[in-house]
């Protein structure tokens, strides 16, 4: 089994799938995978990715996990994990198949609450077997020595780093392989947002919210209004807990005009997951200075498919304006000397209950060109939210 354990996920899947249940019981949602890389694949590929599929429903909480994260996350009550003990994935939830070009379908349609927890431990079981059927090989010492050289650079210059990498791992060995190390050597390694391995290396957990919680209130309460809802409605469930905003579903330029004076002192800082890095800065300490904000007080995790040397010119360029520390993924997990997977699996419609009709979930980027969703709903989502095409507003 690839996946085998519920644990072996990212923990904002399960703060965001407790804020469905909260506050969204009834709403539903459909995951849709897309491989931007157009891979072909095989029938082998799909049996073995079905086998997988059926391996997940046996998974379940154990009560060794329920403890471990009864103590370890305040911020979520014991009735979720408990609540979570009796869940089951359910592979009749899902529907996977190739088309007539060999390119790789898959969905999740279910209760928000529950169809949320599929995402991330699908992608982590296609990564991996893409690349075992490509006869790529992990060679651990190499993936190691790699390894050391961005600990010591870490280690030198005081960077801070969470490892985000469970998504696009090379597999679930590598990653262990990984963690375990920056455990032993790594002295400003802040923790993982896989729960599995931070249950065993006793690591911090790291994680808040993902774009889905905004593109979920963009489709139900309209564009313009989504992040400051989305803000809102964090804060009701968590009270402060989990304060770091993402910035960019609707563009960080949105954001930062619809962020409210509370939002931003109650918020400890806000994550940067796309555009560049440095303007980020700029505009995020200019918005802090307008609302009366102190910005060094701040802080800024950067998540956009960073490596060390990056960041560490990244944490240079912020020093003395705002504080920077940084979640890195694909360069952890899977720096094998192959070419990564670029896969990933977003909410593509949703509705508040079985009675509503389904609505559209789209995602814009501060990347120009990497907007999410169909031309029609971009479009309109651009209109309302009078910017261009490359999500600037009109006046520029």
């Amino acid at each position: 089994m690839i996946i085998r354990t519920l644990l072996d996920t990212d923990l904002y899947k399960f703060t965001t799938s407790y804020a469905y249940i909260k506050l969204f019981p009834y709403a539903m949602g459909t995951f849709s995978f897309k491989d931007r890389d157009e891979t072909r694949y095989t029938e082998e590929f799909l049996a073995t990715l079905k086998a997988e599929i059926e391996n997940l429903s046996r998974l379940r909480l154990t009560d060794e996990e329920l403890e471990y994260m009864v103590r370890n996350c305040r911020f979520l009550p014991r009735v979720y994990w408990e609540w979570l003990s009796s869940f089951r994935f359910d592979p009749g939830k899902i529907e996977v198949y190739l088309d007539e070009e060999k390119h790789l379908h898959l969905e999740v349609t279910d209760y928000l609450y529950k169809a949320t927890l599929y995402e991330v431990p699908l992608l982590a079981i296609v990564s991996e077997i893409k690349n075992r059927f490509s006869g790529n090989v992990a060679n651990l010492e190499q993936i190691i020595g790699k390894l050391s050289e961005k600990v010591t650079l870490s280690n030198e210059h005081r960077l801070p780093f969470s490892e985000f990498g469970t998504r696009r791992r090379f597999s679930f060995d590598v990653q262990d392989a990984v963690i375990g190390y920056l455990n032993d050597t790594s002295r400003y390694c802040t923790g993982t947002s896989n729960c599995h391995f931070a249950m065993k290396y006793r690591m911090k957990m790291m994680g808040t919210h993902p774009h889905e919680w905004f593109m979920f209130h963009g489709a139900q309460f309209g564009y313009k209004h989504a992040n400051y809802m989305a803000l809102e409605n964090w804060v009701n469930v968590y009270d402060g807990d989990l304060g770091i905003a993402l910035s960019d579903t609707y563009t960080s330029g949105i954001f930062l005009t619809n962020l409210s004076r509370k939002q931003a002192k109650l918020f400890d800082g806000v994550r940067c997951d796309s555009g560049d890095e440095f303007d980020f800065i700029d505009q995020l300490t200019a918005r802090y200075q307008e609302l009366g904000v102190d910005a060094t007080t701040k802080t800024i995790v950067f998540s956009n498919a960073l490596d060390f040397s990056k960041a560490l010119e990244i944490q240079e360029y912020g020093r003395g304006k705002i504080r920077c520390a940084f979640g890195i993924g694909t360069n952890l997990t899977n720096d094998t000397g192959y070419k990564p997977s670029n896969i990933v699996m977003k909410l593509s419609q949703c509705k508040m209950n079985v009675n509503q009709e389904w609505r559209e979930c789209i995602k814009l980027s501060d990347d120009a060109g990497k907007h999410t969703g169909s031309t029609e709903e971009v479009k309109a989502c651009l209109y309302e939210l009078k910017l261009n095409r490359n999500g600037k507003p009109f006046t520029d």
